[in-house]
C-alpha cells in the first residue's frame, strides 16, 4: 500500500486565493491579481472568514506592529454610563450632523 496525502478539496476561488497570496508575499503581485484577491475575498464568505481569522485572531501577526491584542479592541466591555452621560452622549449625535452638514456645505 502506498501512503498517499489524503485529498483537500478546494474550490476553483480558494486555490486562486492561495497563488494570489503567495504572489502578494513575495512582492511579484500586479495590480489585476490585486484586484482579483480583493475581488475573492469579498465574493466568498469561507474565504473572508478565514482572512478575518488570520488577521485578527491569529497571534505573531506581522501585520500588527504594537503589541495591543486587536480581540480585545474589538470586544469592549460594556461600561455602565449614568443618565446625564447617555444624555450629553444623545444630544452630541444630534447636533454632529447638522454641523457636519453645514461644514460641508461651506468648503
Amino acid at each position: 500500500m502506498s501512503h498517499r496525502k489524503p485529498l483537500i478539496r478546494r474550490t476553483f476561488l480558494q486555490e486562486r486565493y492561495e497563488i494570489l497570496i503567495k504572489r502578494q508575499r513575495d512582492g511579484k503581485a500586479t495590480f489585476n491579481e490585486l484586484t482579483e484577491l480583493d475581488d475573492i475575498v469579498n465574493r466568498d464568505p469561507t474565504i473572508r472568514e478565514i482572512v478575518l481569522i488570520e488577521n485578527y485572531f491569529m497571534p505573531g501577526n506581522d501585520d500588527n506592529t504594537d503589541q495591543t491584542n486587536p480581540v480585545k479592541e474589538i470586544i469592549k466591555p460594556a461600561l455602565q454610563t449614568s443618565f446625564f452621560d447617555r444624555l450629553k452622549d444623545f444630544f452630541g449625535r444630534l447636533f454632529i450632523l447638522p454641523v457636519a452638514q453645514a461644514k460641508a456645505l461651506i468648503v
